[in-house]
């Protein structure tokens, strides 16, 4: 395979959720790339503080750095709620190190938050018997999210967080550069969106056990389940609606995209013109016009097709807005998968859940959200998935 920067943009994209399953779709990294990953450590503690909003966008903030210095070379990137998951090619190594140090540096100093931050060789992961493999799926025309499997980001996740002196794949606190991060496109204005049906639901399901071929069969039985349980409607199920998108003025997350954003023109100057932008934004959605690039109703209804709420990362994580007897019948439905060993699952509920933007190019339609469940969503999920692994491995 030839190991180029074009490596994902050159893949030919799915176009139904459903074939995320399926492993004769996925195409090995190139070994020479490398993964790179983000995590707030600490996570449960910033959501007991009420903190997991400044969580979710310091996660957002190290896809949209990485993006502005890829510049034309696409990259694949996974939104994990509490971090973000990367693959580039070797030639953007030095330009993501730096975004990602600047970023540390402003998670501590705006926020009070540690992120971890590391690059792992793609071909350290197949050194130790796992791999990275990829497929590309398009949501709409020219945007795609990816899609990972083989095993290799759990195995990335883990050598990043060894507990060992020096670990050669985490980059060192004792690093540090001057200025901050170009976050341009970073984005959190509209309100959390409202359960429609009666709780948002972080669900992650995790095979962690057999070949790719038992887990892929597992992934697909399980999303059918599902599909059985929520119906073929996705928007009755998909937590952005028409109900429930509002945008209020002042944005509540104000400060916390001014903190991030601001650069060389300083706190004040970027406060004055977030407010001015949103307060246009506010008449847009109110009165449903149109002004420049920006055409409300057309907005909302890219922005309901460009919701990243379906992921798969070595796991099914998804958000869904969903009625207490669906989440009812979910768990019920897992739970003798995970009695009989073949999956780890979490699953939290609640009220609302978070939209955290990512704006390219607004005339073009080129828009993505990321939405993760309120109160600690797929955090807090994954504290319960964690604890069923713990068991399974010493019942």
């Amino acid at each position: 395979m030839e190991q180029s920067s074009d490596f994902f943009a050159s893949l030919a994209p799915v176009h139904t959720f459903t074939q995320v399953t399926d492993e004769s779709r996925y195409t090995p990294l190139p070994d020479d790339w490398l993964i790179i990953l983000s995590d707030v450590q600490g996570s449960t503690k910033a959501i007991q503080a009420g903190a997991y909003k400044n969580v979710n966008m310091i996660g957002a903030a190290c896809i949209m750095g990485l993006l502005n210095v890829a510049d034309e070379t696409e990259i694949p990137y996974v939104f994990g709620g509490d971090g973000a998951t990367l693959a580039i090619p070797p030639s953007l190594k030095k330009e993501a190190e730096e975004v990602l140090i600047r970023l540390r540096d402003l998670a501590r100093s705006s926020f009070g938050l540690t992120l971890r931050i590391g690059c792992i060789p793609v071909q350290d992961i197949r050194a130790n018997g796992l791999d990275v493999t990829l497929l590309k799926y398009e949501i709409t025309t020219d945007l795609h999210l990816a899609m990972f499997s083989g095993g290799g980001l759990s195995e990335a996740d883990r050598l990043l967080k060894e507990d060992v002196p020096d670990n050669p794949y985490r980059i060192g606190e004792d690093r540090k550069l001057d200025g901050k991060a170009n976050l341009e496109g970073l984005s959190c204005r509209w309100e959390p969106l409202t359960s429609r049906n009666g709780q948002m639901v972080s669900l992650l399901v995790n095979a962690p056990y057999g070949d790719q071929k038992e887990k892929s069969g597992l992934y697909s039985e399980i999303l059918s389940k599902l599909q059985e349980i929520l119906g073929n409607e996705e928007e009755e199920f998909r937590p952005t609606s028409n109900k429930n998108m509002r945008f209020r003025w002042p944005p509540r997350g104000l400060w916390t995209e001014v903190r991030l954003i601001a650069r060389e023109k300083g706190v004040l100057r970027t406060l004055l013109g977030v407010l001015s932008e949103s307060l246009i934004q506010y008449y847009l959605e109110k009165t449903g016009r149109k002004a420049g690039s920006y055409d409300a109703p057309q907005y909302r209804q890219e922005l309901l097709a460009n919701t990243d709420f379906q992921r798969f990362d070595d796991m099914i994580r998804l958000v869904l807005d969903c009625t207490e007897e669906q989440i009812f019948k979910i768990r019920k439905m897992l739970t003798p998968y995970a009695e009989q060993k073949k999956v780890a699952f979490g699953l939290h509920c609640s009220e609302t859940a978070l939209m955290t933007c990512l704006v390219f190019n607004l005339s073009e339609g080129r828009h993505l959200h990321f939405v993760d469940g309120g109160n600690g969503g797929f955090a807090l999920a994954a504290l319960e998935m964690k604890q069923q692994l713990k068991d399974q491995a010493v019942s």
